[in-house]
């Protein structure tokens, strides 16, 4: 059975991106399920001065943790004014600067379902957009990807219901847990 790591990229109590990400993770198969909340790996806003004097927060290390111990990652990415929450980044900047046998290895080559939901209808979002190309930098194979434009209109009931785009879903699903099982 492989460990998935879940999370949404966001602190919000309400955020529908972590709803997402474990909605992604528990339609996987042969799978146990790991959820983070990024509220329990909040950490002082990254500085060089605070990593000097008080070496990486502890929160920071033990969801590297998690990432290392896990065979898999479902994380969807929240967009606030087109990038990344600050809550993500922050652990993001921290986490860059754990030493590592391989620098910059944040996701310590785990696959990855990259997801991200959106309260809007547009088509896209540029987080999504920026961390398919960033996340392969620091250590991501990101397997498969997908974007749910209107959260609050196409799910309902624990469930994706336009059919559209829950066909893609189930591709880019299929695509991740396919991989999972080659492992």
């Amino acid at each position: 059975m492989r460990k998935i790591l879940a999370f949404g990229a966001s602190n919000s109590s309400t955020s529908i991106n972590k709803r997402f990400a474990i909605y992604a993770a528990n339609q996987l198969t042969n799978t146990e399920v790991i959820v983070a909340d990024l509220n329990d790996y909040a950490s002082p806003l990254y500085s060089k001065d605070l990593e000097q004097k008080n070496g990486i927060h502890e929160n920071v290390l033990r969801f590297y943790e998690l990432i290392k111990a896990s065979d898999g990652i479902v994380v969807s990415v929240a967009e606030y004014n087109g990038l990344h929450t600050s809550a993500f980044k922050n652990l993001w900047d921290w986490l860059s600067r754990i030493k590592m046998e391989k620098a910059m290895n944040i996701w310590d080559g785990k696959p990855m379902f990259l997801l991200s939901t959106s309260p809007s209808r547009r088509p896209m979002n540029n987080v999504l957009k920026v961390s398919k190309e960033l996340f392969p930098y620091f250590g991501a194979k990101v397997v498969a990807d997908f974007y749910l434009p209107s959260f609050n209109h196409f799910f309902k009931n624990g469930q994706i219901i336009e059919e559209t785009y829950q066909a893609s879903f189930i591709e880019q699903k299929n695509r991740f847990q396919s991989y999972l099982d080659t492992m």
